[in-house]
């Protein structure tokens, strides 16, 4: 049987925040600007859905109601929420591009290919693109 000392929480593996190029558009000194990224805690991730998801009826059943989750609001604040830098809630970033707001501005600062590709590195940084055959797999090397 297994240890369960390699469960508690002081021995497990810290997530690193990740540097990525999200656009070649932002340089300095020639090269590409790297976006800092850090995954959430499922508890954040739990609250990010609540706040995107909205109680619909159901037509033709009155007074029945389903959770409708919002998916392009809820990504759009997971994208927020895990952009450690550049800091998307800095009043003078929003002025510069004339918005308020950090989802408004991510979406205003990226092309939309590059907003894609944004979300969906997001997604893989907060585990969500590993189906469990690759995590089994990952685990046995």
């Amino acid at each position: 049987m297994a240890n369960l000392t390699a469960f508690l929480a002081q021995n497990a593996l810290k997530q690193e925040n990740e540097k990525v190029v999200v656009s070649k558009r932002f340089v300095q000194d020639g090269k590409p600007v790297k976006w800092e990224v850090a995954a959430i805690t499922s508890d954040e991730d739990d609250q990010l859905r609540k706040d995107n998801t909205k109680r619909m009826p159901v037509p033709g059943k009155k007074g029945m109601m389903v959770p409708e989750t919002n998916y392009t609001a809820y990504l759009a604040a997971l994208a927020v929420k895990c952009t450690v830098f550049p800091n998307l809630h800095d009043v003078e970033l929003q002025k510069s591009y004339g918005v308020m707001g950090a989802e408004t501005l991510l979406k205003k600062m990226l092309l939309p290919g590059e907003y894609d590709e944004y979300l969906a590195k997001i997604q893989t940084i907060n585990g969500f693109d590993a189906g469990m055959d690759d995590v089994v797999e990952e685990a046995k090397n």
